[in-house]
C-alpha cells in the first residue's frame, strides 16, 4: 500500500507545501552532472566514473540558475534528503513535465533504512532548459517487509 503525501513529507527535507502531493512528494533538481570517465561494476563492488557538474547559465533574468542541457544523458542530484523508514520501500517516478519535454528520468529502488540525497539518470531526447530547484520527480513510499535495513556504500550520500 502506498502511503499518503503527508506521510512521505515527514521523511523528506526540506519540503515546501507545493511539493506535497496526494501520494508523494516532488523532488527538485539541485545539481546536474555529466559522466566523463567509465564506471566499473563487478560482482563485489561498483565504482562511479568521474563526473563534472554542468555549468549554470543565466538564460533569463527571472531564472538565473538554469541548466541548458543538449540531447544526451546526465545525472541529476535531488535537492532533498530522503530517509526511508523501517517497514517501507521508496520509489522515484518522473514528473510528467519531463516526459512532455522529451526527457526521461530513470531511477532505482530505495531500500528501508536508506538516508541521503539520491540521484537519477536524466535522459534528454531534445534540448531543454532546466532551472535549478525545478520539480522533476515524485518520491513515494510503500509498506514493505524486509529482513534488515539498508547499510550499503551509498548510505548517507551527498549529505553535508
Amino acid at each position: 500500500m502506498y502511503r499518503s503525501g503527508a506521510f512521505v513529507a515527514d521523511h523528506v527535507s526540506p519540503t515546501e507545501d507545493e511539493q506535497v502531493q496526494p501520494n508523494g512528494v516532488d523532488l527538485t533538481v539541485d545539481v546536474v552532472f555529466e559522466q566523463r570517465e567509465p564506471g566499473r561494476i563487478t560482482s563485489e563492488e561498483s565504482q562511479v566514473g568521474e563526473r563534472i557538474a554542468r555549468p549554470l547559465e543565466e538564460l533569463d533574468r527571472k531564472a538565473p540558475d538554469t541548466y541548458y542541457l543538449p540531447e544526451g544523458s546526465y545525472i541529476a542530484r535531488y535537492g532533498e534528503r530522503i530517509a526511508v523508514p523501517e517497514g517501507h520501500v521508496g520509489f522515484v517516478y518522473p514528473r510528467s513535465s519531463l516526459m512532455r519535454n522529451s526527457c526521461m528520468l530513470n531511477t532505482a529502488v530505495w531500500d528501508a533504512g536508506y538516508e541521503g540525497r539520491g540521484e537519477g539518470l536524466l535522459q534528454v531526447h531534445h534540448d531543454v532548459e532546466l532551472e535549478r530547484g525545478a520539480r522533476i520527480a515524485q518520491f513515494v513510499l510503500a509498506k514493505a517487509d524486509h529482513e534488515e535495513l539498508y547499510d550499503g556504500s551509498y548510505q548517507g550520500e551527498h549529505v553535508v
